[in-house]
Formats: C-alpha cells, sequence, structure tokens
C-alpha cells in the first residue's frame, strides 16, 4: 500500500513524525497526510496526495512545508515511485480551531 510507503519514508526523514489520521492527543508540530484521489492508466497506478503541516506558529508551519516538499520529492529514489510533482501549496491556517498549517499537493505515479 503506497500509503505504507510514504508513511515510513517520512518518518524516516523528517524531524517530526507523521500521521494517516489525526491522531488524539497531537504533537506540537507534525505532518498529516491523505490521498485525495487516485487513478489508474494502461495499468498504472496514480494518486493525489495532500500533506498538511501543523506548527505552533505561521513561520515554523512554513518551514516545516519546505521540508515536506523537500522530502516527497526525494521519494522519487524509492522503486515504488515512478514520478512526482508538486501540484501545488500554499497557507492552509484552519480559522475554526485557530491552528496554523501549510498544504502541499502532489502527484505521483506509483507501484
Amino acid at each position: 500500500m503506497i500509503e505504507l510507503v510514504i508513511k515510513n519514508y517520512l518518518d524516516g526523514h523528517l524531524s517530526v513524525p507523521s500521521f494517516l489520521e489525526r491522531p488524539q492527543k497531537s504533537p506540537e508540530s507534525f505532518v498529516l497526510f491523505e490521498k485525495t484521489s487516485s487513478a489508474k492508466n494502461n495499468y498504472l497506478p496514480s494518486s493525489t496526495f495532500a500533506f498538511q503541516s501543523y506548527a505552533p506558529s505561521m513561520y515554523e508551519a512554513a518551514v516545516l512545508n519546505e521540508a515536506v516538499k523537500e522530502t516527497v520529492e526525494g521519494m522519487i529514489e524509492l522503486d515504488e515511485i515512478s514520478k512526482i510533482k508538486l501540484n501545488s501549496d500554499y497557507n492552509y491556517t484552519d480559522t475554526t480551531t485557530k491552528e496554523y498549517r501549510y498544504q502541499a499537493v502532489f502527484d505521483m505515479n506509483h507501484y
């Protein structure tokens, strides 16, 4: 499952933990990611993933977002991933909970 490949890579390369779902007790800084869509063309799967970088300040969330983008792009070294493209990234602060976060969206081809 590609989500486990991504999680293992993030956990081995980032200084903060990553999660597929929000933990009940969130650490001060962390990355939450999810598959937002997937497709298959000529039997080759592709997916779009959203990576949300949470931190105590807007600046720290932006810095974490840059680290996440660099780390995700580094996944191209994995055999399971054949293409990575940054779709977009932006400030995604949650105005309801007042939590600072950035979101980076990537399109990936994988096996």
